[in-house]
């Protein structure tokens, strides 16, 4: 592909591409431009840096995440559709939870929703300095939640690539893990009730239930805040 044939924006979707399938780790300019049938020097003519296509890729996938009509519902709702997209967005593309600490991550996708979390808290009651902390709070919640998914694929990337047997090494360390676990009683009944299939793994439902806790919590500050005496 010659260099004037090259967009930005081709560049950045076959960017996004390389990351979903080798992680922060496997992205390089050299392999991006033979993705691309084009040379390394032409992708730079295009995006300066690494850095920059980071930052890029980052912000365009953010744009998957529908932003719910707060005209045409209630706070909650609309508060519950933002965090599970979220949510859904950083588990197809869990390098953007690595981005976050290893990168300055801006752009117009992110800043659209930063927005909307701040409506739909004033739109709940909240004042101004609140509802950036109640937006905060929920976005750290779901970048929380996302994390050990995150950390599993990139564990067996890394354990694949140095030769080893992912999957034997995993079940190795989780009977270990089981093992020692085992020893604590809370712990031990846990692993013995027939829901339970491994030490590590989260009961269903674990992110809709802390999701719905935090909401429940800034429902009765509302409620507080409205009913309580005042001075």
């Amino acid at each position: 592909m010659a260099r004037d044939t090259l967009t930005a924006d081709r560049i950045i979707r076959a960017a996004i591409g390389l990351l979903d399938r080798e992680g922060m780790d496997g992205l390089n300019m050299r392999s991006l431009a033979q993705q691309l049938g084009s040379a390394a020097t032409a992708v730079y003519w295009h995006i300066k840096t690494k850095d920059d296509l980071v930052r890029l890729a980052g912000d365009a996938i953010w744009h998957e995440v529908e932003l719910p009509d707060l005209d045409a519902t209630d706070w909650r709702t609309a508060a519950t559709a933002h965090a599970g997209g979220m949510h859904a967005m950083l588990t197809r593309h869990p390098w953007l939870v690595q981005a976050f600490g290893s990168h300055l991550l801006h752009g117009p996708g992110q800043a659209r929703h930063n927005d909307l979390g701040l409506a739909i808290y004033e739109k709940a009651g909240f004042t101004a300095d609140d509802a950036d902390r109640a937006a905060a709070t929920v976005f750290t919640y779901v970048l929380g939640s996302a994390l050990g998914p995150a950390a599993q694929v990139s564990l067996n990337r890394r354990l694949s690539k140095n030769g080893a047997n992912a999957e034997q090494l995993m079940a190795d360390a989780m009977t270990r893990a089981t093992e020692t676990a085992r020893q604590f009683p809370r712990l031990r009944e846990r692993l013995d009730t027939p829901a339970a299939t491994e030490y590590a793994a989260a009961p269903d439902n674990t992110f809709a239930f802390g999701l719905q806790c935090l909401l429940d919590g800034f429902e009765a500050r509302l409620t507080a805040d409205r009913t309580g005496p005042r001075g």
